[in-house]
């Protein structure tokens, strides 16, 4: 079975890129499952219901997320009613939405997903490790594809909970950081494993952000209101092949694509 993986997709750029990107790479691959991470997609912070419901339909199967995904207020009732949209799994029993989605691929195989967040440098959650390790016994038998997004800043934390996780699931990936590392590979127990997957966004700013607007609080010290940057469209990603029938990873690859640097419609709205 092959699976896509996507970076963090910023904004209209980004949305774009996957849209004019996903279904050729899926083509290419003949890939039969794809997991994305959309919480920058709305303006580059948050989702919003019809901008969740779009990326659904560009044949993205499961849609991870991490610290803005409460950032549009509209997301709450919707991340209720999605179940193919994840939250964190280690927020608080009783925040909207869940951070574990079991079904199957195109092909039947039963695959599991799994969202959490870092806890260095980032808002205080309870531990990953472990919230990861109850999901892993509260899964079971029941999926042999586990595929485990971790939102974190630090590259250590990332490649501890790879290490962590070694042999017990199909791949780890890491996404906040939006700089695609290149040390994809396959750790010894045969867990596919990569830092950070990148952006899929505008590559023209700083981590998707307008240039002069970052520059404005490094040298300023001013507050700015950060927008999303345009120019350079690229969609950052992993492939990973994984033997469905033991869950091991046969094979990773790390993709950047460029896309069509595409001018704002007319009457586009602010997202």
């Amino acid at each position: 079975m092959k699976a896509i993986i996507i970076g963090d997709i910023v904004g209209k750029p980004g949305r774009r890129a996957l849209a004019q990107v996903l279904l050729g790479l899926k083509q290419k691959h003949n890939a039969e499952f794809v997991v994305a991470n959309v919480e920058n997609c709305a303006a580059g912070a948050g989702v919003i219901p019809r901008i969740g419901d779009e990326i659904l339909k560009l044949q993205v199967d499961v849609m991870t997320s991490g610290n803005h995904i409460y950032d549009k207020k509209e997301v709450v009732p919707y991340i209720e009613s999605q179940p193919r949209l994840l939250r964190p799994l280690n927020y608080p029993n009783d925040s909207p939405g869940r951070g574990v989605w079991l079904g199957v691929s195109q092909s039947g195989t039963p695959v599991a997903v799994i969202n959490v967040q870092g806890r260095v440098f980032m808002p205080p959650t309870d531990c990953p490790f472990r919230a990861v390790d109850r999901a892993l016994s509260e899964i079971g038998t029941r999926a042999s594809v586990i595929i485990v997004d971790h939102h974190a800043e630090a590259t250590s934390e990332k490649l501890a909970m790879g290490r962590h996780l070694d042999g017990r699931v199909s791949c780890v990936v890491g996404t906040h950081t939006h700089v695609q590392t290149a040390d994809e590979q396959i750790l010894p127990g045969g867990t596919a494993y990569i830092t950070d997957l990148g952006m899929t966004g505008p590559h023209e700013g700083v981590i998707g952000v307008r240039s002069e607007l970052v520059l404005t609080r490094f040298l300023r010290g001013m507050p700015a209101r950060f927008e999303t940057a345009k120019g350079r469209p690229k969609l950052h990603g992993i492939v990973v092949e994984v033997d469905e029938r033991g869950g091991r990873a046969i094979a990773i690859e790390r993709v950047s694509i460029e896309a069509t640097d595409e001018s704002e419609p007319n009457g586009d709205d602010e997202y």
